[in-house]
């Protein structure tokens, strides 16, 4: 019996690279900043992962041609909130270009202007150490300088759709 990657797609198909990483579960964060004029600045990211413990350290990518890659490149911190199930319209909201889009969205300031976005579940106040371009994105690495985190559920994003966990039984 073969096994699935000996006869698979080139990875450089976009499509196919993008449905093998859909496969792979992810939470949903709303990633901000604030713009030198003063602007709040965020943006829906599931690209949002831990990096190291000591020292601690994050990361989440963005596309270089988007919008507020600027942005985020030049600031020197950055703010993650961890979505809760509850939190799809947020995501949803933040998810597609706008003006302002912390308007009217309950939130509160964090180090270095970045907001905060209420209701949510963590949240991680960074210091930006490194921008990377990779490809056809920028890999921002922060340091850690405070997070937080409250019960509830995670929003979570797989094959395109977003979701929720459940639990699975200890015994199975």
């Amino acid at each position: 019996m073969t096994h699935p990657t000996e006869n698979a797609p080139d990875p450089g198909l976009q499509l196919h690279f993008r449905s093998c990483l859909g496969a792979f579960a992810t939470g949903v964060t709303i990633v901000a900043t604030r713009a030198p004029e003063g602007d709040a600045v965020g943006l829906t990211v599931n690209s949002f992962n831990s990096l190291s413990l000591d020292p601690p350290l994050v990361l989440w990518s963005l596309r270089r041609v988007a919008r507020n890659a600027n942005l985020f490149r030049a600031a020197g911190h950055f703010s993650v909130s961890v979505l809760a199930v509850g939190q799809l319209a947020l995501a949803r909201h933040f998810a597609v270009s706008a003006p302002d889009r912390f308007a009217g969205v309950a939130h509160h300031e964090g180090l270095g202007g970045c907001p905060l976005v209420d209701a949510a579940i963590a949240w991680f106040e960074c210091e930006t150490v490194s921008v990377q371009e990779l490809g056809d994105h920028l890999l921002f690495v922060g340091r850690v300088l405070r997070c937080a985190r409250v019960p509830g559920l995670p929003l979570v994003f797989h094959q395109g759709d977003f979701g929720r966990t459940i639990a699975l039984d200890p015994e199975a």
